[in-house]
């Protein structure tokens, strides 16, 4: 249970220059928004929104908000800079008709039997790194167990070779850490150079696969090349920045929602135990993990025309920030939202977005939670997390840059 935060605390909260503590814990300043600030301007002209039904109602109306970042993107990055090139080219930042193609390319390759011969191999992957856990008198649950399972996943969907996944892991987070609502030089530069090295790297990958296609029911990277389930093949620069898209975009994600899981059951020992005493919960446990701790906590949309949210007009071309933490706590969709229960239900959460935006892996990313978190808990009941767990001191994705545990 947080404790209640006043009005005044929420009321001049700036995204860009966060309040002490909010890093570590956001959530009653979330709690605080949702009661009296559930539209709160921003003061460089941006939006901040809390509400579970307006950021639903938002997702779902892709006319009126917009989710190509061009406008917002070029004073952040540069216009033609790498950063700018590929968040502007990428997925998840299209509109139609780019979105609509790269979106059929991947839900034509994650289908559900697709998934489903997906897992054999993860099932290995967990087995074997908890066999690395074994007789260990430290781990790093981060590390040494939930980083390395989205890599290895998304590695295999791309057929990137096993030798050559090694930077994959540092160019995803330099990348992601630039959608950060403020920016050091130092990150920004490192993220251009990320996205640099990254594209220099698929460019060389891709000509491999030309010369050589994979399977095209299960080489993501192959169908994307030929266009296969979509109407029409994509550019090279489009190409080449949707695989950095696909290989970042279940990375960070997927490794936050393993150690968020890992975190909350070792924090709430009664759920964990309901959970032992009852492994037929474990999927609507996944879904509270990623309720309560949602491992992205802000989305965008910018404004196509004017609009009104809470009796405020808002103009066009207003960037808005989705605050999912928030509105996955929302008292108005979810009874008791601060109690973590791993039996909700319903749980209506936003933590794949929503509307056309839906996360296109969110199918394979419960997969990956499931069974990354339920053969943990099969194999090592009573682990235990040690001091020194480390915030990943972000504000849009939240996770865990250390998780230190013991086993036994």
């Amino acid at each position: 249970m947080t404790k209640a935060m006043p009005p005044e605390a929420v009321i001049s909260l700036d995204l860009t220059n966060p309040p002490p503590g909010f890093l570590d814990d956001p959530f009653p300043f979330y709690d605080a928004l949702l009661a009296h600030a559930p539209v709160l301007p921003q003061p460089d002209g941006s939006i901040l929104l809390s509400r579970h039904s307006d950021l639903d109602r938002i997702y779902r109306d892709t006319k009126l908000y917009s989710s190509d970042k061009k406008a917002a993107f070029g004073p952040k990055f540069g216009v033609g800079s790498p950063l700018f090139e590929h968040h502007t080219t990428s997925l998840v930042f299209s509109d139609p008709p780019l979105h609509t193609r790269v979106r059929k390319i991947m839900t034509s390759a994650l289908t559900p039997r697709a998934i489903a011969k997906m897992e054999p191999g993860l099932i290995a992957t967990v087995d074997h790194l908890l066999d690395g856990l074994a007789g260990t008198d430290q781990v790093d649950l981060i590390e040494d167990f939930a980083s390395t399972i989205p890599i290895q996943i998304i590695g295999n969907l791309l057929d990137v070779p096993m030798d050559e996944r090694g930077p994959l892991r540092d160019w995803s987070l330099a990348i992601l850490g630039a959608l950060e609502p403020s920016l050091t030089d130092e990150q920004l530069a490192t993220g251009h150079k990320a996205v640099e090295e990254f594209k220099a790297y698929l460019e060389d990958l891709v000509a491999r696969r030309r010369a050589s296609p994979g399977d095209i029911e299960t080489d993501v990277l192959t169908r994307l090349i030929t266009g296969e389930g979509a109407d029409g093949q994509l550019s090279e620069i489009e190409l080449l920045q949707n695989c950095i898209f696909i290989l970042n975009a279940g990375h960070e994600t997927t490794t936050n929602l393993i150690g968020n899981g890992l975190a909350l059951l070792d924090d709430h020992p009664d759920q964990r135990q309901r959970l032992l005493d009852d492994p037929a919960l474990l999927n609507t446990a996944v879904e509270e993990i990623l309720r309560v701790r949602s491992p992205n906590q802000l989305g965008n949309r910018e404004t196509t025309d004017d609009v009104e949210l809470d009796g405020r007009t808002i103009p066009a071309g207003t960037n808005l920030h989705l605050c999912i933490g928030a509105a996955n706590r929302d008292p108005a969709v979810f009874d008791d939202p601060t109690r973590f229960d791993i039996a909700r239900k319903p749980n209506r959460h936003l933590a794949f977005a929503g509307g056309p935006h839906v996360c296109v892996g969110l199918t394979l990313a419960r997969m990956e939670g499931r069974i990354a978190i339920g053969r943990l808990l099969q194999r090592f009941p009573n682990y235990r997390l040690l001091p020194g767990r480390i915030s990943g001191g972000r504000i849009r994705f939240r996770g865990f840059a250390a998780l230190p545990a013991k086993m036994s």
